[in-house]
């Protein structure tokens, strides 16, 4: 049987098999694998010998397109970026204590982001719209929606006082933080629940070649079951301490009542007491991939979440207790929890470098992207979307509710400043895209030489050469992506460092600490001010459009889908608001159609695929077992396992990874061209190489008018690598390798055994 495996852009089954007449053979309508209806009982009629092994379609586009609605996910992109990191570590024989280091500082990191997100929130529904605009009349004449909280214009009502006033707009981040728990639980029981086929722990664990082929690599409920009561509660808490710390902060003023001061001081330290059981909770436990962990946490995530809504309820209450001649007036105390964020992500991120540098030496790894610093270059990236996201929203919504300008005090400075370093590092992107194009440029100039020498006597069409050149430039600048991100993230800690000390040392706006020098230094200030929070709101647009055209648009999805698929093809192992991982709902379908189909027939497999598909049934393999692997042959095309996996993630598909892949499969083949911006080699070591990668494909096929192509042969790039006769010739060299030892199949006649090859 030949089971192929689509790449990221999607296709449909009757594409994949070339007939439009297919039937499902097992799965459902998320992913499911199908037959030429020809073949559906290929199985029951032993008889009827055919050329060739049947053909199966694995197909699971599903998994990560469908409605466009689904591209709100990208406005998660913090959490699913420092979620990479987690999985970017450097490979490391032997160094258990410094791995487990690792994934703590992501965990921590990535907990930062989630209380940074609901602070933000904090900030733009307690602090400008309850206690800065509702409490201002100029600002609350603006916006009569805001009339009831204000305590001009409600004629002292219930809820103008200041603390009630914030304990309604605390219903807005709380429920923010619900619906990410409620969203969390639910794709995992839509896509992550499925549980993997247990086996034992195969030797390539002891070796520490590769995790992926551990019993419970794809199987996170234990740990993501943990981590979503945690973040969950981490959310609620950070509610409870923007509403509890401003009414204590009133109650130990001069004159305040007694009692109530005591009170807050309780409340305060059961706050301090839920901070320290959640860093706990986060801390205490990292994934166990050796063994099917699917026990589950039940007091702890059902009680820690639970603890965090009393308690907030509790401080609610507090805060909502009559103080007469408490008015809001300046802006909540939200400068330090920022300030404190700001300065422990950058903390994390440098000790992060520190310890992946070390893990980095002990096994060096010439490929490996940034020299092992992709995975704290990545977690600070993360960090900087995760600040630049809340000072552009706050500011954003401080611009719309404070219409001159001059009513409320406006967000914290830090936010201010965050949103005003976004044109300085808009500027430095469209420097290293000017770099990319001098760099593509050069690159194109010198492919014309080659394109001369692959078509020899054929290149008299100037135009046609340069073609050719420029997609070939245009495809060899992914590997130039660690230079661009080394850059931006370390240009991101300056800039943030920077905002970080502008906000500590004055208590004004860019544009106000300017004042007094000169002009030009103040009109800079301002217009990077204006500008970073437009931006913004730009970004978000572009997110959202971006996304719905990934979703929508196959062609779309083979530029923008790659990324998004290398982000949601790993578990949630740091952050359990991450959109959900598909692979850990594909790699059990394979693992367990394999491993059925040749236990039942006795025959072997040929496991076919494209671009992320080769990541997949790279994955599915290592999942097999040692006997069955060995009934299992590849063939890849177009795959990013080396070029992207290999280096932006070596400690799973580093060079031994790999070389023990293709030790321990029947045989292994790989195809790519020189166009493909997203398929390489393998660059397997030694006599391993030549063994698995062909020579770099023709692509165009023809430079010109030939017999065999009278019209002109378009550029294929990374799509129709079956259109290549190379294609059919490779297929059929490895059929004739792996079908010498096929043994006669068994005729079962269980239904959706599988086909005789």
């Amino acid at each position: 049987m030949e089971l192929l495996v689509h790449g990221v852009g999607g296709t449909t089954p009757g594409q994949m098999l070339d007939d439009p007449r297919t039937v499902r053979v097992t799965g459902d309508d998320i992913a499911a694998v199908f037959r030429r209806a020809d073949d559906a009982d290929a199985e029951r009629r032993p008889a009827a010998r055919r050329d060739g092994p049947v053909p199966e379609a694995y197909v699971w586009c599903n998994l990560t397109s469908g409605n466009g609605t689904r591209a709100l996910w990208l406005l998660l992109l913090p959490f699913m970026v420092v979620n990479l990191a987690h999985w970017m570590r450097p490979t490391a024989h032997g160094r258990r204590r410094a791995v487990r280091l690792y994934g703590l500082l992501v965990r921590l990191a990535a907990l930062s982001l989630t209380v940074l997100l609901v602070a933000a929130a904090c900030e733009v529904a307690l602090d400008l719209a309850a206690w800065q605009c509702a409490g201002t009349r100029a600002c609350a004449d603006r916006h009569s929606w805001l009339g009831f909280l204000s305590p001009e214009n409600s004629d002292g009502g219930w809820w103008s006082a200041p603390g009630r006033r914030l304990a309604l707009a605390a219903l807005v981040p709380a429920a923010l933080t619900g619906l990410l728990w409620f969203l969390s639980l639910r794709t995992w029981r839509a896509y992550e629940s499925q549980q993997p086929m247990d086996h034992d722990s195969g030797p390539e664990d002891d070796g520490g070649r590769t995790a992926l082929g551990r019993p419970g690599f794809w199987y996170s409920r234990r740990l993501g079951a943990r981590l979503r009561a945690a973040h969950t509660a981490a959310g609620l808490l950070t509610v409870a301490a923007a509403v509890g710390s401003a009414a204590a902060r009133y109650d130990r003023e001069p004159g305040g009542p007694a009692a109530l001061a005591a009170l807050g001081v309780v409340v305060e330290a059961a706050l301090a007491a839920g901070v320290g059981a959640v860093v706990w909770v986060v801390c205490r436990r990292g994934r166990a991939e050796r063994r099917l962990d699917a026990a589950l946490d039940r007091r702890l995530v059902r009680r820690l979440p639970l603890a965090a809504v009393v308690l907030l309820g509790l401080t609610l209450l507090y805060a909502g207790w009559e103080r007469p001649g408490w008015q809001s007036s300046g802006r909540l105390p939200g400068d330090a929890t920022f300030g404190a964020l700001a300065l422990a992500q950058g903390l994390l991120v440098i000790v992060l470098a520190g310890v992946a540098h070390r893990l980095h030496l002990t096994d060096p790894d010439r490929r490996a992207a940034m020299r092992g610093l992709a995975g704290p270059a990545v977690a600070m990236l993360a960090c900087a979307l995760g600040g630049v996201m809340s000072g552009g929203v706050s500011q954003r919504v401080s611009d719309w509710l404070d219409g001159t300008g001059t009513s409320v005090p406006g967000p914290p400075v830090l936010l201010t400043w965050q949103a005003s370093v976004i044109p300085p590092l808009l500027v430095l992107v469209l420097v290293m895209c000017g770099w990319l194009a001098r760099r593509a440029w050069r690159i194109a100039r010198a492919e014309r030489a080659a394109v001369e020498r692959e078509y020899p006597g054929e290149t008299g069409d100037p135009g046609r050469t340069r073609r050719i050149a420029s997609v070939r430039a245009m495809a060899a600048l992914t590997d130039r992506g660690p230079r661009v991100l080394a850059v931006t993230s370390a240009a991101t800690l300056l800039l943030g460092a920077g905002a970080l000390v502008g906000a500590l040392t004055t208590d004004k706006t860019p544009g106000d600490a300017a004042q007094g020098s000169w002009a030009v230094v103040h009109g800079a200030a301002e217009t990077a001010q204006a500008l970073g929070s437009w931006m913004i709101g730009l970004g978000f647009i572009l997110f959202v459009t971006w996304g719905r055209r990934a979703y929508k648009d196959a062609s779309a999805r083979r530029t923008i889908g790659i990324l998004w698929d290398v982000g949601t093809f790993w578990p949630r192992a740091a952050h359990p608001f991450a959109p959900p991982c598909y692979a850990e709902r594909a790699v059990p379908d394979l693992t367990w159609r394999i491993a059925t189909w040749t236990r039942a027939t006795g025959g072997r497999l040929v496991l076919s695929g494209h671009s992320q598909g080769s990541v997949l049934a790279a994955a599915a393999a290592w999942q097999l077992t040692p006997a069955t692997r060995r009934r299992v042959a590849l063939l890849t095309y177009g795959s990013p396992l080396e070029r992207l996996y290999g280096r932006w993630f070596p400690a799973h598909f580093g060079p031994d990874a790999l070389g023990s892949l293709h030790r321990e499969v029947a045989c292994w083949r790989n195809l790519y061209r020189s166009t493909d911006p997203i398929g390489g080699p393998m660059r397997l070591p030694g006599d391993c190489g030549p063994d698995v990668d062909r020579p770099p494909l023709k692509d165009p096929l023809a430079y010109g008018r030939t017999d065999a192509h009278p019209l002109p042969a378009p550029i294929l790039g990374h799509s129709d690598y079956q259109a290549d006769p190379a294609f059919a010739e490779e297929r059929r060299r490895l059929l004739a390798r792996l079908r010498p030892e096929v043994p006669a199949p068994r005729h079962t006649g269980e239904p959706g055994g599988g086909a005789p090859e």
